[in-house]
């Protein structure tokens, strides 16, 4: 706010209307989506309300190999899928809870497959999972959370996923030729890391057709992590990554939550980021503050936004929407195990769409389409 000094009389009545209006009246940010050219995003994306919520909770039975018992993995919620195009079908790999973990019910991923992107069905036991593995002292009893995928130049799955021991969330990894058997490479944050609280990694990649194949830039694969801000690691073979730091030795920020702005609290990464023409296409979640935040939407709410990255320099921000493109406002996403969720992580080019697929208050799985061609 611009400060204002004390005018005289005769002063005052002649600007009143005018100047001193316009200077003592607080200012948001300027730029806006109508005035500057945001063609290099992805829009829009929209709900298919035909079929949405197209996958809820459901009965499926599973052996555990921790309890020993066969249980309902997914018993309680699915959220927050992975998705990828093999074989001319959609595969979702999503997040499954059930009833008995003491952390809101242990998560595992389970499997879902459809010719149509649309309509899925589902294998009846989860692909990965806590076990009696090396990873058991991360996975156990949170669970596994949060996969994201790409695929390496020699066909190679890379899936990212959080592990949650109950006090700590660290972002991992692990690698499939068939999407069905997994092996755990660990945590992506190694040596004096390994304890920090990490997730959500969307590794950059370009699309080939409908793969997502990984990319190098300057000799390196990249990859976004981060649930405050935004955090950059970096790898030469996809599976042993060393993070981006400063000199303090501290995560160097590549994108932060914005005051008054949907994603006023944190920000956290979508899906993997898209390497265009016009620079590096990051989606991602933002969530609202209770004081402070976009006061258009509900307070807590996770939206969905997009930010441009440049192509050479995956660390320099060019650009970010200044709204949400999608939002809480159906019934599933507006009340739920978390109310007012739209949590996007599985985007596909498929069939000459673009196939974007969110959990909704993390309860169940939906999908929004658009019909821009997936050649960027």
């Amino acid at each position: 706010m611009v400060k204002c000094y004390r005018l005289n009389l005769i002063y005052i009545v002649a600007i009143a209307l005018g100047v001193l209006l316009s200077t003592c009246s607080p200012k948001k940010q300027t730029v806006s989506t109508e005035t500057r050219d945001t063609t290099w995003a992805l829009l829009p994306f929209i709900k298919v309300d035909s079929v949405n919520p197209f996958l809820s909770a459901g009965q499926g039975k599973f052996t555990c190999p921790i309890l020993k018992k066969e249980i309902l993995w997914e018993e309680k919620d699915v959220f927050n899928p992975a998705a990828v195009v093999r074989n001319d079908s959609v595969f979702l790999i999503y997040r499954a809870e059930d009833t008995i973990g003491k952390y809101a019910g242990t998560s595992r991923l389970g499997i879902a497959v459809s010719a149509d992107g649309l309509h899925f069905s589902r294998k009846k036991k989860p692909i990965l999972f806590p076990d009696e593995d090396a990873m058991k002292i991360y996975e156990w009893e949170g669970g596994i959370e949060d996969p994201r995928i790409v695929e390496s130049e020699n066909g190679i799955y890379i899936m990212t996923y959080t592990a949650y021991d109950g006090k700590i969330a660290r972002l991992c990894l692990a690698s499939s030729t068939n999407l069905i058997d997994w092996k755990k490479h660990g945590t992506v944050l190694t040596g004096t890391y390994v304890d920090t609280w990490s997730k959500s990694g969307a590794i950059v990649a370009k699309r080939v057709g409908e793969k997502i194949i990984a990319q190098k830039i300057n000799n390196k694969y990249w990859m976004y992590f981060g649930d405050t801000d935004l955090f950059l690691a970096t790898s030469n073979d996809l599976i042993h990554w060393q993070p981006v730091v400063d000199g303090h030795g501290k995560f160097k920020s590549v994108l932060q939550p914005r005051n008054g702005y949907f994603d006023s609290r944190l920000v956290e990464s979508g899906p993997y980021a898209l390497l265009t023409e016009k620079g590096i296409v990051l989606f991602y979640n933002g969530m609202n503050l209770d004081d402070g935040g976009d006061l258009a939407i509900a307070k807590g709410a996770y939206c969905a936004g997009q930010a441009l990255f440049d192509r050479n320099d995956p660390s320099k921000l060019i650009d970010r929407l200044e709204k949400n493109f999608l939002r809480p406002d159906k019934p599933y996403e507006i009340s739920g195990q978390v109310n007012q969720v739209c949590f996007v992580e599985g985007l596909v080019p498929f069939r000459g769409k673009w196939f974007l697929y969110f959990g909704t208050a993390d309860s169940k799985i939906a999908v929004a389409v658009s019909s821009i061609s997936p050649a960027n």
